[in-house]
């Protein structure tokens, strides 16, 4: 029997991806069966299950991907010299979210997830394992900005990562449970917070 090419696995993983994410929007992630998604992606039981065997593995595939795109423009801003301001690169992050969410991307998932990973402890592991990747890099930016006299030296520079990242949970909920949420209006009110008073 030939062997499989790795673009042609690939092309299946993405359309079993894309599939999931399909039905996860429309029904909800609780909601969704593997069948539900088998279906979306027309594939048999055996093709599918060959990539993924558990809802569980395609949440950590599609937050990986989203969380992936994150991570790389956290890594080039902290591969900067200088590094940009810290307002500067909250808003080249939440104009990802702004994409993912007008585009009915993985990111409207995210919330659901959250909200599962409260009940079932693989869920809220997957969650606390992609999200600390975040996290630990707003850590390091923070550490970078003191560095930089973007902080003053006094800060903690853990606490502030920590609140950064909360900064960008808290966009998202709000675009998503609340809408008509400014992007710009949100930086320059963060940039309010985190600039000393003049």
């Amino acid at each position: 029997m030939p062997r499989v090419s790795d673009a042609h696995l690939a092309a299946r993983r993405r359309q079993i991806v894309d599939a999931a994410v399909r039905c996860f929007l429309r029904k909800g992630f609780h909601q969704s069966s593997m069948q539900d998604v088998i279906k979306e992606a027309d594939l048999s039981v055996g093709a599918f299950y060959r990539y993924f065997k558990s809802k569980n593995e395609l949440i950590t595939a599609i937050a990986g991907e989203k969380i992936g795109e994150v991570t790389s423009v956290l890594d080039d801003v902290l591969a900067a010299d200088p590094m940009p301001p810290v307002t500067e690169i909250i808003d080249r992050v939440l104009e990802l979210v702004d994409h993912s969410i007008d585009h009915d991307g993985p990111v409207r998932i995210a919330v659901q997830v959250w909200g599962e990973a409260v009940h079932d402890p693989e869920v809220a592991a997957i969650v606390s394992g992609i999200y600390g990747r975040v996290r630990s890099r707003a850590i390091g930016i923070a550490e970078r900005a003191q560095a930089g006299g973007q902080l003053s030296a006094d800060a903690d520079p853990v606490g502030v990562g920590v609140a950064l990242f909360g900064l960008i949970q808290g966009y998202i909920l709000q675009r998503i449970l609340v809408g008509n949420v400014d992007r710009q209006q949100y930086v320059s009110g963060v940039r309010a917070l985190v600039l000393p008073a003049s």
